[in-house]
């Protein structure tokens, strides 16, 4: 990896409904990672902090929402989320 960003390139996990049904079906994980995060950097820094085997890393880029205050109106930023998908019979302890 270029620089070693092992622990900063993992900003937290994304628990939510969704998240938790995925895990339920595909054994796949999701966390918040840097925009400028790419797949294998993600791969490289999940095998060597949970000591698991990946199958597979997807990526996507949120949208940040328009947000109002009164009259004044801004945008929340848009983030990149990370849905990691583990070998069978591995897990990811979140908690």
């Amino acid at each position: 990896m270029s620089g070693d960003r092992t622990f900063t390139l993992i900003k937290r996990a994304v628990v939510t409904e969704k998240a938790s049904d995925d895990t339920a079906k595909r054994n796949a994980y999701h966390f918040r990672v840097p925009t400028d995060a790419s797949k294998i950097e993600i791969r490289e820094t999940i095998e060597r902090l949970f000591e698991v085997d990946v199958k597979a890393v997807n990526t996507l880029v949120v949208r940040g929402k328009v947000r109002r205050r009164g009259y004044t109106a801004g945008r929340k930023p848009n983030w990149k989320k990370a849905m990691v998908t583990v070998a069978e019979g591995q897990t990811i302890d979140i908690f």
